[in-house]
């Protein structure tokens, strides 16, 4: 079973917090072990089952981290180990952000590093505000046109991940 039908609430990249937290704490009560101990071992294995999966849910669904890569494996357009092309035009523009860094750790240079850092945060600004239009498109889409911008989110989410081991490598080289 799905999240989204554990919890009786729609599928969606920006879930309801409030939403959330209420169906994890009344699922709690309700599969709580301690409540079910006179219970058959089968019924006492299935509610700690129920108990696993509930917190698994709230994990997943209360950090949209994880209900990105979780929807696009739910809807089958994400798959472990897939390899992923970036786009070309993003990959020459990462390319340039490397060199830059690499520069910055043979000669430091403060303004540069300025510099470097705004540009990916740049990025990642465009990047979020591509995310936010392409998760509205989904949401507000009929199921052809959800294929596309799941498509498209998949895109984003790569090129995120991309980024943010862009952003560790500076991270790094300002921690020395």
């Amino acid at each position: 079973m799905d999240y989204f039908e554990f919890y009786d609430i729609p599928l969606s990249f920006r879930p309801d917090q409030a939403l959330v937290k209420k169906k994890f704490y009344a699922l709690s009560k309700e599969f709580h072990p301690d409540f079910h101990l006179g219970e058959s071992e089968e019924k006492q294995q299935e509610i700690l089952d129920l108990s696993t999966l509930n917190n698994k849910a709230f994990q997943t669904l209360s950090h949209p981290d994880k209900v990105l890569p979780y929807i696009l494996q739910l809807k089958g357009i994400l798959t472990e180990g897939e390899k992923y092309a970036l786009p070309q035009d993003f990959l020459m523009e990462m390319m340039e952000v490397n060199e830059a860094i690499m520069e910055l750790e043979m000669e430091e240079d403060a303004a540069q590093a300025e510099k470097v850092l705004q540009q990916v945060n740049d990025f990642e600004n465009s990047l979020n505000t591509e995310f936010q239009e392409a998760v509205t498109k989904f949401e507000q889409s009929g199921e052809t046109d959800r294929a596309a911008a799941l498509l498209q989110i998949k895109d984003i989410w790569y090129r995120k991940k991309y980024l943010l081991r862009i952003r560790e490598s500076i991270n790094k080289f300002a921690s020395r």
